[in-house]
Order: C-alpha cells, then sequence, then structure tokens
C-alpha cells in the first residue's frame, strides 16, 4: 500500500484530466450567465473543482467517474474550516446537479453526501454612541482625515459593503438627487440613498481633499489613496481599526464590515421595513437580511435583561 506522502506527490504531479478541465470552464461560464455569481466566487469554485479533480486523478478517475465515496474520501483527506467545507461541497453540489442536467441519466455523487452544519453566527454590530465616536475620529482638518471622514459616513449611511466603497467610480455619486449607484454581486446595480450628513463629508472631501490626493491626474475611483490610486479592502479595514483604537473600542469588536451592520441594525431598531433594508443592503434573498432582526432582538433581550427591575 503506497505511502501518504507518496500519494501526496502523485496527487501533485496529477494533472487534470482535458475533459474534466473543459467541464469546469463550461459550468463556471454557465453560472456565470444564469446566476450572476461574483468573479471571486466564480474562481473559488474554479480552484475547488481543479483541487478535487487532481485528487481523482491522482487515483485514476475523473470528475465524471467520480463515486459518493470517492467525494466523502477527499472531504476527509483534506481537512478545512466547516465554513471552507461547506463552500468546497456548495461548488461540488453545483458542479454535478449541472452536469445532471446536461447528461439524462447521469448520477449525481453528491446527492447523500451530509452537509455540514454552519454555526449560526450574528453581525456584530457597535452601539449607536460607538457609530458617533468612531464617525468623529479622523482629524478632518487634514487631507486623509477628510478622506476617510467621508468614507465612515457613506459606508454607515448607505450600508455599503467594503468591496463597494473602495470600488466606487467618481460618477457614481449623483450630489443632486442625494443617491449612489452601486454595483454589488453579481455585478447588478442598485440605487441607494446617501443622506445629507454624508453627502456634506463627501462634497468637502471633494473640494478640498481628493484634489490634492489626485495630483492633477483624472483616476477614475471616488476615493484615492496617497499614490493617487483607488483605496483597497485592507487599507479601509486599517484605518477603520486605526480609528476604532483612537476612541476606545475593542479591535477584536471590529470587523471590515462593521458599519454596515450596524447600519443595518439601527435601522431595524427605529422601525424600518425589512423589504426595505433587502433593498437597500442588495440582498438577493429576504431570508439573508432576516438575520438582521435576530440580532435586533438580542439587543433588546440585554436591554430588557440590563434595566428591567426582574430582567
Amino acid at each position: 500500500m503506497p505511502s501518504i506522502e507518496r500519494m501526496k506527490k502523485d496527487e501533485n504531479r496529477a494533472s487534470i484530466a482535458e475533459a474534466d478541465r473543459r467541464d469546469i470552464s463550461t459550468f463556471v461560464e454557465r453560472v456565470w450567465s444564469e446566476d450572476g455569481l461574483a468573479d471571486r466566487t466564480l474562481e473559488a469554485y474554479r480552484r475547488d473543482l481543479e483541487a478535487l479533480a487532481r485528487w481523482l486523478a491522482a487515483r485514476g478517475r475523473s470528475l465524471r467517474t467520480a463515486r459518493r465515496e470517492d467525494i466523502s474520501a477527499y472531504h476527509g483527506a483534506q481537512p478545512a474550516a466547516v465554513r471552507s467545507i461547506a463552500r468546497r461541497q456548495s461548488a461540488f453540489r453545483r458542479y454535478y446537479a449541472f452536469l445532471a442536467r446536461s447528461e439524462p441519466g447521469f448520477a449525481d455523487p453528491t446527492l447523500l453526501i451530509e452537509r455540514p452544519k454552519l454555526p449560526r453566527s450574528l453581525p456584530k454590530a457597535l452601539a449607536e454612541r460607538e457609530i458617533e465616536g468612531l464617525l468623529t475620529a479622523p482629524d478632518t482638518g487634514t487631507t486623509l482625515g477628510l478622506r476617510d471622514r467621508a468614507m465612515l459616513e457613506l459606508m454607515y449611511a448607505s450600508g455599503l459593503r467594503v468591496s463597494e466603497l473602495v470600488e466606487l467610480p467618481l460618477a457614481a455619486l449623483n450630489p443632486r438627487q442625494g443617491v449612489l449607484r452601486v454595483t454589488g454581486k453579481g455585478g447588478k446595480d442598485r440605487l441607494v440613498p446617501v443622506g445629507e450628513e454624508a453627502l456634506a463629508r463627501i462634497g468637502a472631501y471633494l473640494a478640498e481633499a481628493r484634489p490634492a490626493l489626485a495630483k492633477g491626474r483624472q483616476p477614475v475611483a471616488l476615493f484615492l489613496s496617497r499614490r493617487s490610486e483607488g483605496m483597497t479592502r485592507q487599507m479601509f479595514w486599517t484605518l477603520v481599526k486605526r480609528y476604532a483604537l483612537r476612541v476606545d473600542i475593542n479591535p477584536k469588536r471590529i470587523s471590515p464590515h462593521v458599519l454596515r451592520h450596524s447600519f443595518a441594525t439601527h435601522l431595524l431598531n427605529h422601525g424600518a421595513d425589512l423589504r426595505a433594508l433587502q433593498m437597500l443592503l442588495g440582498h438577493s434573498s429576504l431570508s439573508t437580511t432576516q438575520i438582521y432582526t435576530l440580532v435586533a432582538k438580542e439587543g433588546l433581550k440585554r436591554l430588557h435583561a440590563q434595566h428591567h427591575p426582574r430582567g
């Protein structure tokens, strides 16, 4: 029986069968055209399927000839976090469902494989007073402070994803109507209101800071770095952590999406309609938005326990 080390070497050397490579490309193109999945998701699907194809090739099989036992053995041989396993299984299920639709009589090897149970984690939202402190942390007497205040205000006012915020083009903003055209997951556009305070901060940034950061160039991005280029997710994450420390917010309570989560939770706390919130957040399914109702309920429970005499 070959050793584990020998099998791993064979697996690394194994090439993907041409038929498998062709099927993977066709599958990725199909789900892109039908479901409009984000590029990052499509690339993750491709990586997961190519890794499985190599593993199978080292054992004399292909994606088309894989059995349920092969898929189960692959999961067992590739330890990973629960969420990574769930994403991997999602890629495999969608791929084999695609083959089953294309070829009547094809036996889907993933049908009876048990799905991992994901732990339910609620989005973490800051209290309104903490948000107020975070928004006022940048020094607006400086060029970068003006930019950072505008970014923080806009993300909290509009509930943008971090990727949406840093990828905003200058042309996305319509200050006269007070709206923003945002391109979300899957390339889907939506209009979101900006709010008077955020508009004022963006106006100050555009008038006083952006020209200095642009250095005579004409960059497309709305928010610019010192190098006159668009900001990155990592840059924004770094500045959020820095400002959180400045106002005594524990960095462990901060995530790249903390302002988006706080936006959604605070709107619900003040009586916002769930369907309207779904549209503002750009969720394709209402069930995704409903998790914020649980966050709001948890906040009410804590409030009751803290202040009620029999809490």
